[in-house]
């Protein structure tokens, strides 16, 4: 195994002492700007890069910022949305020749001691943090550490109930970019409404999450402002994958009175939706309309094509990394909107059975 270059190898390559490398290395005085460009040259040459670890005991910056994702494992290699968001989160990264440090764990608490021992460690500058929960803890913990954080889906109004948003106004504690999502479901229902749907099914992700509980509250505000029964709209719990959006699916189409409108919070779901209703023999969207949030190359190549919400998922995790880097460079915490996702009607949605 080759032996990696010290700063002992570059000053006997280069002819000079160690603490002219070093002088050199740190852009310090005592050395001409003719050994300097030398011993630069030499470290090119031999491929040599500063030890992390050391930098951070020296107080520099580590060159890496964190990302914990508290969900279940199973539940990453089907969907596609964390893929997408940290693509556009690597390449603000890459750019500036920082690494991403990724580590899955079993709950939020589990996240939290990550988060207190890469704090402890120096091991990051910042951290990304995803699904932002109802009564967060993380925010305040970040800001009690002065670990710089930026929240990725947390909303950016004053008292959304995430914590560590400063209330009455005073601002959030940490950094947060958000898409509207009351906005996104509102426009959702009202498509559905609009072609006859009275029935409604909501097939959520994970309760708990910031972004679902607002989907849900969204849900039955339009639902009760456009004059529809409440047992008639609703939202059901999942966890996000393929297998409990089927049976999510499966059971509510059993029921004596089954929606003929079914919206899911997640390409996986809708795809496997749309299997159990052409297994049920129910035709999508002759007998059911299927809605899907966050489109995917799925929503686009499932027969029938599936109606969905369009967002530049990539250009998330880009605004979330260009935010971290400017509170690493000394920026306030603030609040960013992303686009808004907007919804494309395909082939998936049409008006209820005339039976209905």
């Amino acid at each position: 195994m080759a032996r990696r270059p010290t700063i002992k190898d570059i000053a006997r390559r280069a002819g000079v002492s160690e603490s002219a490398v070093s002088f050199a290395l740190n852009g310090r005085p005592g050395v001409s700007e003719q050994t300097r460009a030398r011993i630069r040259r030499v470290t090119e040459e031999l491929g040599w890069q500063p030890n992390s670890a050391a930098r951070a005991l020296s107080g520099e910056r580590s060159g890496a910022v964190g990302l914990v994702l508290a969900r279940p494992a199973h539940t990453l290699g089907v969907e596609s949305f964390f893929l997408q968001l940290v693509s556009g989160i690597q390449e603000v990264l890459s750019a500036e020749r920082i690494a991403l440090l990724f580590q899955v764990v079993e709950d939020i608490e589990a996240e939290c001691a990550v988060h207190r021992r890469w704090w402890a460690e120096r091991r990051v500058d910042g951290v990304l943090v995803v699904d932002p929960r109802t009564n967060d803890p993380r925010p305040e913990l970040l800001a009690g550490l002065g670990l710089p954080a930026v929240l990725i889906g947390g909303y950016g109004g004053e008292g959304d109930g995430e914590g560590g948003d400063g209330g009455g106004g005073e601002g959030p504690s940490v950094s947060r970019v958000w898409a509207d999502d009351t906005r996104a479901m509102t426009e959702v229902l009202d498509h559905l409404h609009g072609l006859g749907h009275r029935r409604i099914v909501h097939i959520a992700g994970l309760p708990g999450l910031a972004h679902t509980a607002r989907r849900v509250a969204a849900l039955r505000a339009e639902a009760e402002r456009l004059g529809l029964p409440a047992g008639q709209v609703r939202s059901v719990p999942t966890d996000y994958s393929d297998t409990e959006g089927a049976a999510a699916t499966r059971r509510v189409l059993a029921e004596p009175e089954p929606p003929t409108a079914l919206v899911y919070d997640n390409d996986v779901m809708a795809v496997a939706g749309s299997a159990v209703a052409a297994e049920l023999g129910i035709p999508v969207p002759g007998g059911l309309s299927i809605v899907a949030w966050d489109d995917s190359a799925l929503c686009r190549v499932t027969h029938p094509r599936l109606t969905a919400l369009v967002r530049d998922t990539a250009g998330f995790g880009r605004l979330a990394a260009e935010e971290l880097l400017a509170v690493l460079a000394g920026g306030p915490p603030r609040a960013r909107e992303s686009e808004l996702p907007r919804l494309e009607p395909r082939e998936s949605t049409s008006p209820p059975p005339a039976a209905y």
